[in-house]
């Protein structure tokens, strides 16, 4: 009789982060694994998007800039907001995962001001007032996936679109309150939108948050995403069912679109002006103390009044450019 081999069953998106060593253990680990990979390198080329005034948006460049972008993550996500710190968190305040070492990391800095938190470096360092974490189709499928398969099921979707649609994911976006201005964040998008074209982006995705874990308390905003901003049929991802948080908190009559758009967060607004749609069900996250909902921008989808301003997807060029 022929002896049957065992069937190795390929573990989840979710079982692998589980998983992964955590701290310390968890960047050695993965620096291991894509030593030989061409793209993780953390010595990176100067890479300026623009410049206003004193205020600077690039690439991280080492790890001692990706680190001043996790105290900054910290500062808002742990210490402002609701997020549960780990003991090793907690010890040197910093926002960490696994994820840090595979994704690129924009930056805005103010040229006018030094960190003083930033050791282990010999030259003073700008401080680092805005950042957002991307990660890109390619470098994920060699290595971790996307961070957003651990709450939404994005497998069919990347499956049916690629290779035609490149995709990136967004996250972990902040700025420091004292930058909370329409200059600090449009030099953010500018970084953003300029990355997304000299990498040819086709497709943005990602989870962007309320803060909260109870999502009756935002249940007019979460109602109107549904009822009004829910992806169409192509482009739409449900979240997992052991996550899944229905967003029709509300019948469509009662929904009413401007207390709806007033209550939402300010970056899911801006997502929304756009032209980005939701995916089916909200998640909760109960370490970083939100409701999370899926976010899908396709470039193709953007208004185009917003081209004038930010440039033309075919521009190669900021129009803040350093050097412009």
């Amino acid at each position: 009789m022929q002896q049957l081999r065992p069937v190795r069953v390929q573990p989840s998106a979710l079982e692998k982060f589980r998983a992964l060593p955590k701290g310390l253990a968890a960047l050695k680990a993965l620096q291991e694994k894509t030593s030989g990979i061409a793209g993780f390198s953390r010595h990176l080329e100067p890479k300026i998007y623009g410049r206003v005034g004193d205020l600077e948006v690039r690439l991280a460049r080492t790890r001692a800039e990706i680190k001043l972008a996790q105290r900054l993550r910290y500062q808002v996500f742990y210490e402002e907001m609701s997020a549960v710190p780990s003991r090793l968190a907690q010890f040197r305040r910093r926002d960490e995962d696994a994820y840090d070492a595979i994704c690129d990391h924009l930056l805005v800095v103010d040229l006018s001001k030094t960190d003083g938190q930033a050791h282990g470096t010999r030259r003073p360092m700008p401080l680092v007032v805005g950042t957002y974490r991307v990660l890109r189709q390619d470098i994920a499928e060699r290595s971790l996936g996307f961070y957003t398969a651990s709450e939404y099921d994005i497998k069919s979707l990347l499956a049916a679109r690629s290779p035609r649609y490149r995709f990136m994911e967004l996250g972990r976006s902040c700025v420091l309150a004292p930058y909370r201005n329409k200059r600090s964040v449009e030099l953010l998008w500018h970084g953003l939108w300029t990355y997304v074209r000299e990498h040819k982006i086709d497709v943005m995705l990602g989870c962007a948050s309320f803060e909260g874990t109870d999502p009756q308390e935002h249940a007019m905003a979460l109602s109107f995403l549904h009822h009004h901003a829910l992806s169409p049929p192509e482009w739409r991802c449900r979240a997992h069912a052991a996550l899944h948080v229905p967003m029709d908190r509300l019948p469509k009559d009662q929904v009413d679109a401007k207390s709806a758009i007033k209550a939402m967060p300010p970056l899911i607004k801006a997502y929304l002006r756009l032209g980005a749609t939701v995916g089916d069900g909200a998640v909760i996250d109960r370490q970083f103390g939100t409701t999370d909902v899926l976010i899908m921008l396709p470039v193709e989808n953007i208004d185009p009044k917003y081209f004038e301003h930010y440039g033309q997807p075919d521009e190669k060029k900021s129009r803040i450019a350093a050097d412009a």
